[in-house]
């Protein structure tokens, strides 16, 4: 496929041109019909909800409420009331407003509406849509007319989730800011504009396609509107990355002496299939959310899902099509006259990270027990996690939303901000409503006239809907004052309904845990033919989520920076985000996992030599997975901008795990642990192995231009290090393998470490060379048995060549 993509460019490019308009156009005709139900089948919310809604079907539209308090006097002053009611007046006439009740109507509920001192009244605005359904214009007419109000000593503030729509940022700045640090990463990275544009360009694509496809689903299925957020940060995110994974393999290709189109097929037949591999991880581990059975959960795996797929199916069909339209131009123009001048160049793993891996190889102990310790302190906060709900009290001060949340709390309580609703289907409403206001933690309580039998108690707490007592409270009603009254009643409310999300989730995410640890744990095992590595990784993922959550609630709930990063005020952890992060964090982590391991792997079948191939692993995919995480981590961290706080939160948790997840486990503790494991890591019971299916993450390769073929049936494998007499690893020492007539078999460059590997193509006796700058040359003869064969070469300056007949073998 990948070759029929390169060489029918122009076909594949007008698919999905057309594919992107087309759903583009379909999406913007049809809009949006998002829904934020976050009720719960059999929870006591749901029950009182569901009560409501065939009582008061008409309590359809949004309700939102002006907020004005004066510094002098009372809101009662007639200097106040002819500036106020004009515009209340003038608010009721707008088309799209249903009803709006002003404190200064008569009787007992205006009264109501003002505060015991007389310096807070609030008024409410009933739109005759619900708060998507408004237009925004609408909303802002609404908010600059109340506010025109304002004058010296007397504030006018706005609330509730319409008047929140007019304080979003543009659509896509995060997206934007996003894909602009990315950009920036991937010059850096390829030192090309073409080559940085690539990612970006399949990302993008897919991303389209995939929010006008989720916008179009909102028609025919419930998707919440964070939905589509999320399915950005992820999409994004992996959007590029994968194209990263393939764009790096093709250069490297190129770079190595493979004609363009033989470059690009062999990249997607080997990091393609990576890449299919990891996206399928994702979707599956974002598809453990079906096991919570939130029905709001089904729309998020629905929208996230479909483009992770999309990224996928971008990064395997437009991307190599893309590449057959730049040809060589996918290097830079320095890179294309090295080429042309030096030829191919060796991609020999050097520098920083064949240092570095060198270094984790002889301190294992002590880089694991730094990691580790590190993301045990980072993980300490995870055990004061607080699950809830966010309000407009966590918006930023200076917007109005929060503004008013902070004046209806101070003139009329805490509670106010989240009152709960007892709905009544039987018994003696009133002795009900007698008894809750004599409860402790409730500051009134008032029953509504009955509707078909239904009677609705509203209740405010004297605590805000986010502290403890507030839910020490439903739990009160719930278990103590509505069986003892004898009536049939439920309490529900927004605080209620997330207050039974939190229990819930929090029931159930150790079963989704298990679901998506065991499927990832079968996943590694069958790909790697191991117990350790995938019990390891296992374990790993599960340090990065704990570590991962430490950072959320430092940030979110105890609010350490969060006005600083201009996300408002500390609260308790969304209650739906726990499974979201788990969902995309396994993914993500899997991904690493893949790409770092398979080449340990590939080094293993080779040399069956652990910790050469747990080194040369590390060096080799460190440089490319430190990379697509910084991209990752500037695309999650942009989410900041979003004006969302659950996408603010997952942004910021997601920025974190992956930051973690790169830089300290599979840079650092992966690797150690791995040393120190030996060759127990990729032990399998024979049984077992012969029952498990055969699943290659990468095809075995056919050599490149200056690499060895190593996977020749019968062949073994002469390897070790190239030292000087004082023990020091001599870089760029060329080795040789040769016939006992002299005919070359093989020849290799040593890496920064010192280390080689020779390709044998059967066992006996060959004669092995080693030759570099500043040093003599030296020769041996080496017996290799069945096995791999390790020797080390020793180099000293100036010696005098000389050649060694050992009939030794070393297994």
């Amino acid at each position: 496929m990948a070759r029929w993509c390169y060489r029918h460019r122009l076909v594949v490019l007008l698919i999905w041109v057309g594919a992107v308009f087309g759903l583009g156009f379909a999406g913007s005709a049809a809009g949006t019909d998002y829904a934020n139900t976050f009720s719960l089948p059999n929870t006591d919310s749901t029950r009182a909800y569901d009560l409501m809604e065939k009582a008061f079907p008409q309590a359809a539209g949004d309700t939102d409420t002006v907020v004005w308090k004066v510094d002098e006097g009372s809101v009662r002053d007639e200097s106040v009331r002819s500036r106020i009611e004009p515009k209340l007046a003038e608010i009721g006439k707008m088309a799209g407003v249903g009803e709006v009740t002003s404190p200064y109507a008569d009787g007992a509920g205006g009264a109501a509406r003002i505060s015991e001192n007389g310096r807070i009244a609030y008024a409410q605005i009933t739109f005759t849509e619900q708060a998507n359904g408004v237009p925004k214009k609408t909303v802002e007419d609404v908010v600059d007319t109340a506010q025109s109000a304002e004058r010296d000593g007397l504030q006018v503030e706005l609330g509730g989730q319409a008047i929140t729509r007019t304080q979003e940022p543009p659509t896509g700045i995060a997206e934007m800011v996003g894909i602009l640090a990315a950009a920036v990463v991937l010059f850096l990275a390829f030192g090309s504009l073409f080559a940085m544009l690539l990612p970006l360009v399949v990302a993008i694509a897919a991303l389209g396609t995939g929010l006008m496809a989720t916008s179009l689903l909102s028609h025919v299925t419930d998707v919440p509107e964070v939905a589509p957020l999320l399915g950005s940060l992820i999409g994004l995110g992996v959007g590029i990355d994968y194209a990263l994974f393939i764009v790096t393999r093709h250069r490297r290709g190129i770079l190595r002496g493979l004609k363009p189109e033989e470059s690009a097929v062999t990249a997607l037949n080997t990091s393609g299939r990576a890449v299919l591999f990891a996206g399928g991880t994702v979707c599956i581990a974002l598809a453990g959310m079906l096991v919570m059975n939130m029905r709001f959960l089904d729309g998020v795996v629905i929208a996230t899902s479909l483009t992770v797929v999309l990224s996928v199916l971008a990064a395997t069909t437009l991307l190599p099509a893309l590449l057959g339209l730049l040809g060589m131009r996918v290097l830079s123009r320095r890179q294309r006259r090295r080429l042309a001048v030096t030829g191919p160049e060796s991609a020999e793993a050097s520098g920083l990270a064949a240092r570095w891996s060198s270094y984790v190889e002889r301190r294992p102990r002590s880089t694991a027990a730094l990691a580790l310790l590190a993301m045990l302190i980072l993980a300490l906060p995870v055990l004061s996690i607080r699950l809830g709900a966010t309000d407009q009290g966590n918006h930023q001060e200076s917007t109005t939303t929060r503004q008013a949340y902070d004046l209806l709390a101070e003139g009329f309580g805490p509670g106010f901000n989240g009152p709960l609703q007892v709905v009544v289907a039987k018994g003696d409403a009133n002795a009900l409503v007698s008894t809750i206001r004599t409860t402790e933690g409730v500051a009134q309580a008032a029953a509504a006239p009955p509707s078909q039998g239904i009677t609705v108690i509203q209740v405010v707490p004297t605590t805000s809907p986010q502290s403890k007592p507030t839910d020490q409270l439903i739990d009160r009603l719930r278990d103590e004052v509505i069986p003892a009254s004898g009536a049939e009643a439920h309490v529900g409310g927004v605080t209620a309904i997330f207050k039974d999300f939190a229990a819930v989730t929090g029931d159930r995410l150790p079963y989704f845990v298990a679901a998506i640890i065991s499927l990832g744990f079968l996943l590694l095992m069958v790909a790697f033919r191991s117990l350790i590595v995938p019990l390891t990784a296992a374990l790993m993922n599960l340090i990065a989520a704990a570590a991962s959550f430490g950072v959320l609630v430092a940030i979110f709930q105890w609010g350490w920076g969060t006005e600083l990063l201009g996300i408002g005020k500390e609260g308790p952890i969304t209650a739906f985000l726990p499974v979201i992060m788990l969902s995309l964090l396994f993914g993500l982590s899997m991904d690493y996992q893949v790409f770092l391991v398979s080449r340990m792997h590939e080094e293993w079948v080779h040399t069956k030599d652990n910790a050469r191939a747990v080194r040369v692993g590390l060096a080799e995919t460190s440089r490319v997975i430190n990379c697509a995480a910084l991209i990752m981590i500037c695309v999650f961290s942009a989410f900041v901008l979003s004006g969302d706080m659950e996408g603010a939160m997952a942004g910021i948790g997601l920025a974190a795990a992956v930051a973690l997840d790169a830089f300290i486990l599979r840079t650092a503790l992966v690797p150690a642990a791995m040393h120190l494991l030996g060759n127990a890591n990729w032990w399998l019971p024979t049984g077992l192995e012969k029952r498990l299916p055969h699943l290659a993450v990468e095809p075995k390769e056919e050599p490149e231009t200056g690499e060895p073929a190593r996977s020749a049936v019968g062949a073994s494998v002469v390897h070790g290090f190239v030292r000087d007499a004082e023990g020091a690893p001599v870089e760029a020492a060329t080795v040789t393998l040769r016939t006992k007539g002299g005919r070359q078999l093989d020849r290799v460059t040593s890496l920064a470490d010192g280390s080689y590997i020779l390709t044998v193509p059967a066992p006996g006796a060959y004669l092995l060379a080693a030759t570099a700058v500043s040093y003599g040359s030296r020769a041996r003869q080496v017996t290799v048995a069945d096995g791999p064969l390790v020797h080390d070469v020793e180099l000293t300056e100036s010696s005098e060549e000389e050649v060694e007949a050992d009939a030794d073998a070393v297994n």
